[in-house]
């Protein structure tokens, strides 16, 4: 039996700040060094090992729907679509640059910890993926609206069942929300070692 948590990739969003900003495309579709920022993330999710499944918007309406979805609608659907998983990784789709081996290690940090969430924080700064162990599937799925899992998180901190985990990797920490962060981005992408 698979004791690893899966890795939600969320990309149902609207994307509609990237638009205003100046983007011709959906964020996820923009390109970073030839690569769509969705398509890098899911390469990151190949590469690490981790089951994994990408929310997108329904043509129907739906999670996403032609108006875009909520973080949390999006969260409640992809922990319904894999209930029976042990735990879930949360990453919206607009982390291009998150690394394989931090997928790895928020993974790990949930291992045996039914009841546990661990948060990745780099140059202390929280970041995504927030890994969820599978005692919180209910309160997931209640997730609906704009709000992600933050409330969860709160509760799971007062009763100090978080695990903090710093991590050596800035792309928990860059998201893909204007043109200018896609620019930032690629400027980060570039200074990487060619292995990474």
């Amino acid at each position: 039996m698979n004791t690893a948590p899966t890795l939600l990739i969320l990309a149902a969003g609207q994307g509609a700040r990237y638009r205003a900003s100046g983007g011709t495309t959906h964020k996820l579709d923009a390109m970073l060094d030839g690569v769509s920022v969705l398509e890098r993330c899911i390469r990151t999710a190949r590469a690490s090992g981790l089951a994994w499944h990408v929310v997108r918007a329904s043509a129907e309406g739906g999670v996403g729907g032609p108006s875009g979805a909520g973080m949390g609608d999006s969260i409640a659907a992809g922990v319904r679509a894999t209930r029976h998983a042990n735990g879930w990784l949360i990453l919206p789709g607009d982390l291009p640059l998150v690394r394989a081996a931090t997928l790895q290690q928020i993974a790990l940090a949930l291992q045996g910890q039914a009841d546990r969430i661990a948060v990745p924080h780099f140059a202390g700064l929280n970041g995504h993926p927030v890994g969820f162990g599978p005692a919180y599937a209910d309160a997931l799925c209640a997730l609906s609206g704009d709000h992600g899992a933050s409330s969860i998180v709160r509760s799971a901190r007062a009763a100090q069942r978080v695990r903090d985990c710093a991590v050596e990797d800035e792309g928990i920490v860059t998201d893909i929300d204007t043109v200018t962060d896609l620019k930032r981005a690629q400027a980060l992408l570039r200074q990487r070692a060619p292995a990474a």
